[in-house]
């Protein structure tokens, strides 16, 4: 009797231990319905097997989610699995702090990844550092209900057809025909990859840490320069000059009709506009005379983290298999309006039956987008501290939109502001290559 009661306590132990082993934590950095999306996961995960367990852990925005990481790290108290968006890819990437997911799972088919999520974080040699997970990229938004009663009967495709259409909606005594909140990532990052344009020396910092800025020289600064004149005209509308104080809010709420936003706030406009005004989306606004190339992927991919024991990261391998799966990410792009990450998810779609329905709207349209012809300068950014090079270049260009200066001197300010920067990264990490 003593024998089996000891063999039961040791069971128990053993099975404790293998239990919190094989508990893992995952970092992510959303809020609002991608949390609840992101939690569905994590559940369904915990649900599907008991060999492992994931904890999942909102951290209220990408930037605080970064920062606590690298504390977290240096303190050896870090996840295992990190979510990091876009512009923290080449910071994470020398940091020493992860491990490249393609040395982890070396037989997962990454080529399956479509090409435009994927490039954004692979190392110049084509190593993949993190999977990507909640992908979106910039699309265009119509209010279809407020064009018609303009008159405007065809949805805009180029630059040239939404001012035509803004002077229309203007006419008709529409306050806000076209709005934006002139964040990076939407007026020059997207702006520019789509229109073959660079943003830096050394295809965006890919061929090397010495690149320096050249937008205020390109396209970009023609464009950035028209949206100062169109709002002047009354065709364009910044986030604070809406009543809502918000760029998304006042378009869903039918303050504005048109609007360029990610793919990721689909489903808060659809939703927002049910029973209401019909929404059109499609791909971002082309210059004519310009050919379209790919848009950049945007979101977040998830990273393993180093200094975790093998339980934990046969956990992590789990998790990531789990959300590789078409189901899980059909699941999350009909809760999110993300996009698909793998090209066996369009098909997966299109036999479901539901591929033309509004719950995979953005899915189509947005690998599409990111499908479009690449060039070395639209395979992503690589530049180091670039979430601060993002705040920058806002601070600059918001002083042009209100008239403290011009929109050329912003961007030269931006530009040189942002050098520094890049200097101070090279000089950080001076020597080391990616490969």
């Amino acid at each position: 009797m003593k024998i089996s009661i000891l063999a039961a306590a040791a069971a128990l132990m053993a099975g404790a231990c293998s239990a919190q082993a094989a508990n893992i934590e995952f970092w992510y950095g959303n809020t609002g319905v991608v949390e609840t999306a992101i939690q569905a996961q994590c559940s369904a995960f915990n649900a599907a097997q008991t060999e492992h367990h994931i904890t999942c852990v909102g951290q209220g925005s990408y930037e605080v989610s970064m920062q606590k990481a690298i504390a977290a790290f240096r303190a050896k108290n870090h996840p295992v699995l990190i979510q990091f968006f876009d512009a923290g890819t080449l910071d994470l990437m020398l940091s020493d702090a992860v491990v490249p997911v393609q040395e982890v799972l070396p037989d997962v088919k990454w080529e399956s990844y479509i090409a435009g999520a994927r490039a954004y974080y692979e190392t110049s040699g084509g190593k993949l550092f993190a999977q990507p997970y909640n992908a979106s990229t910039l699309l265009f938004y119509t209010n279809k209900t407020e064009l018609q009663k303009a008159g405007v009967t065809e949805t805009p495709t180029t630059w040239e057809e939404i001012i035509e259409a803004a002077r229309k909606l203007k006419a008709s005594g529409h306050a806000c025909p076209f709005v934006t909140d002139g964040d990076t990532w939407r007026v020059l990052e997207q702006f520019s990859a789509r229109h073959g344009l660079p943003i830096a020396s050394r295809h965006n910092g890919y061929d090397g840490l010495d690149a320096g800025y050249v937008f205020n020289t390109t396209f970009a600064a023609k464009h950035l320069q028209n949206l100062v004149d169109w709002r002047k005209e009354g065709l364009v509308r910044l986030a604070s000059d809406t009543k809502a104080g918000n760029f998304t809010a006042a378009f869903n709420a039918g303050e504005c009709a048109m609007m360029e936003n990610s793919s990721g706030s689909y489903t808060a406009s659809a939703k927002a506009f049910e029973g209401k005004y019909e929404l059109t989306v499609g791909m971002a606004p082309m210059y004519k005379g310009y050919e379209r190339h790919n848009t950049l992927v945007g979101g977040a991919s998830i990273y393993i983290m180093k200094g975790h024991d093998k339980a934990e990261i046969e956990g992590a391998k789990a998790f990531l298999d789990f959300v590789r799966r078409p189901e899980q990410q059909m699941a999350f792009t009909s809760a999110t309006g993300y996009v698909p990450v793998t090209s066996d998810v369009m098909d997966a779609i299109a036999k479901s039956g539901e591929a033309n329905t509004p719950k995979y709207a953005t899915a189509a349209v947005g690998i599409g987008s990111m499908n479009e012809p690449r060039t070395p300068d639209t395979r992503g950014i690589r530049l180091g501290f670039y979430v601060q090079f993002r705040q920058v270049f806002m601070e600059e260009t918001q002083k042009a939109f209100a008239g403290g200066q011009t929109m050329q001197a912003a961007l030269d300010n931006a530009k040189k502001r942002g050098d520094e920067l890049l200097r101070r990264f090279e000089q950080t990490y001076k020597g080391v290559k990616l490969h």
